[in-house]
C-alpha cells in the first residue's frame, strides 16, 4: 500500500466543527446514534422486502407485476443498505456494538460481505477518500475512466453512454467476483485486508450459500429459469443503479478533487484530513426530505464523512453547523440543490474523464 500523510496545518476547522457539534447534542440531551426515526425506518424497510418475496413466492402473480415487484425490491434493498446496513458497520445505528453487528449483516443478506465492507469503506474510503491507487471506490478503471490520473482507453471515449449498463450490473459483479476476488488475494485493492478467523470464514460462506439459495434456488423451483433470471436482473439492475448513483454522487462530480499515489510510493497530501474530506465530498438534494428517507442521509456526505460515526438521522441538523464552519474556514462546501443536478453533474464529469488526456490538456492550454 502506499504511505500516504495527511498536513497538520488548517486542523484548527475540524477542531472547531467537532466541538460545535458536540455541543449540539449535549444542548439538546441526544445520543448520536439513530433514536426512533431510524427504528421505524427499519421496520418498515425490512417488512417491506420480506413482504414482496413473499408474494413472489407463494402468490401467483401476472408476470409484468412479478418483474414490477422484482424491481421495487432492489429498491428496497438498496434502501436498507443505505438506511439500515450503512449506519450500522459505522457502530452508528445503536449504542450496542452486538446489535449494529447484527444488523450490519443485512449486507450479507442481499450478497455482500460485511467483513470486507467495513474495511473497504470505513477505513480505507474514509481515509483515503478520492486518493486514486488506495480508494477502492473509484477503482473501476480500465471499464470507467474516474480521475485525470487513471490511465485513458478508447473505450472512455463513449463511457458516460454505458455507465447506466454498468451500474446496473455491479451488484452481481460485488456478490460473485469482487468479494471472492477480495477473499482469495487476502486484499482490497491495493490494501492487505484484516485476517479472518474461523467465525469469519464460516459467515462469509454460510451467507453467500444462503444468498443462492433464497435469491436463486428457491425462486427457479418456483417460477422456472426463465422468468427467474428476468425477475433476479430487474431486482439487481435497480438495486446496482440504485446503489452506484448514489454513492457516485458523492465524490466523483463536478468541484470534488482527487489524489494520485502510485503502487508503493509516498505522498504527503497538502490538507488536514478533514478539510480533505470537504473537498473530495459534495452532497445533493439537502431539501429534499423523501430522498434523504430512501438514500439514509447519505445525501448529506460531507457530514457523514466529518461524523461518520454519527447516525445520518442527525444529518440535517448539523449540516448547518457545518455549512457554516466551512464558510468561517475558507473551505468549499460542494452541494448540488436538487438530485438531478447531481446526476448532470456525474454525467458530465464521466464524459469529460471520457476524452482523450491530450484532447483536455490541448482544452486548457487554449482556456
Amino acid at each position: 500500500m502506499a504511505k500516504i500523510t495527511f498536513s497538520n496545518h488548517n486542523n484548527d476547522f475540524y477542531q472547531s466543527v467537532k466541538l460545535s457539534v458536540e455541543e449540539y447534542f449535549a444542548s439538546h440531551k441526544m445520543k448520536k446514534t439513530g433514536d426512533w426515526r431510524l427504528y421505524s425506518k427499519t421496520v418498515i424497510l425490512i417488512l417491506t422486502a420480506i413482504a414482496i418475496y413473499s408474494v413472489l413466492m407463494f402468490t401467483p402473480v401476472n408476470p409484468w407485476i412479478a418483474v414490477l415487484l422484482s424491481a421495487t425490491m432492489g429498491f428496497v434493498l438498496a434502501s436498507i443498505g443505505f438506511c439500515v446496513m450503512h449506519d450500522a458497520n459505522h457502530g452508528s445505528y445503536s449504542t450496542k456494538p452486538r446489535l449494529n453487528d447484527f444488523l450490519g449483516l443485512s449486507l450479507n443478506a442481499m450478497g455482500g460481505s460485511s467483513f470486507f465492507w467495513k474495511q473497504k469503506h470505513n477505513i480505507i474510503h474514509h481515509t483515503y477518500t478520492n486518493v486514486d491507487g488506495v480508494d477502492d471506490d473509484i477503482a473501476k478503471s480500465p471499464i470507467i475512466r474516474q480521475c485525470e490520473s487513471q490511465k485513458w482507453v478508447p473505450a472512455h471515449k463513449i463511457q458516460y453512454l454505458y455507465l447506466v449498463p454498468v451500474y446496473s450490473l455491479s451488484v452481481i459483479f460485488w456478490v460473485f467476483i469482487m468479494d471472492f476476488t477480495k477473499y482469495f488475494s487476502g486484499k482490497i485493492y491495493t490494501t492487505e485486508a484484516w485476517k479472518m478467523n474461523l467465525k469469519n470464514h464460516i459467515v462469509f460462506w454460510a451467507t453467500k450459500i444462503l444468498y443462492v439459495a433464497f435469491y436463486m434456488v428457491l425462486p427457479i423451483m418456483v417460477w422456472g429459469f426463465g422468468p427467474w433470471i428476468i425477475g433476479y436482473m430487474a431486482l439487481n439492475a435497480t438495486m446496482g443503479l440504485t446503489l452506484s448513483l448514489v454513492f457516485q454522487l458523492a465524490h466523483v462530480v463536478e468541484n470534488t478533487e482527487f489524489e494520485h499515489v502510485p503502487l508503493d510510493a509516498s505522498k504527503h497530501i497538502d490538507s488536514a484530513w478533514a478539510e480533505h474530506q470537504v473537498k473530495t465530498t459534495s452532497n445533493f438534494a439537502m431539501g429534499n426530505p423523501v430522498i434523504s428517507w430512501f438514500v439514509g442521509g447519505l445525501n448529506f456526505q460531507i457530514e457523514h464523512h466529518l461524523f461518520p460515526r454519527v447516525s445520518h438521522v442527525h444529518y440535517p441538523a448539523i449540516s448547518k453547523i457545518v455549512m457554516q464552519k466551512c464558510k468561517e474556514f475558507n473551505l468549499p462546501y460542494n452541494k448540488y440543490d436538487t438530485l438531478f443536478g447531481a446526476l448532470a453533474s456525474h454525467f458530465r464529469v464521466m464524459k469529460y474523464l471520457g476524452k482523450k488526456p491530450e484532447v483536455i490538456l490541448q482544452q486548457v492550454k487554449a482556456a
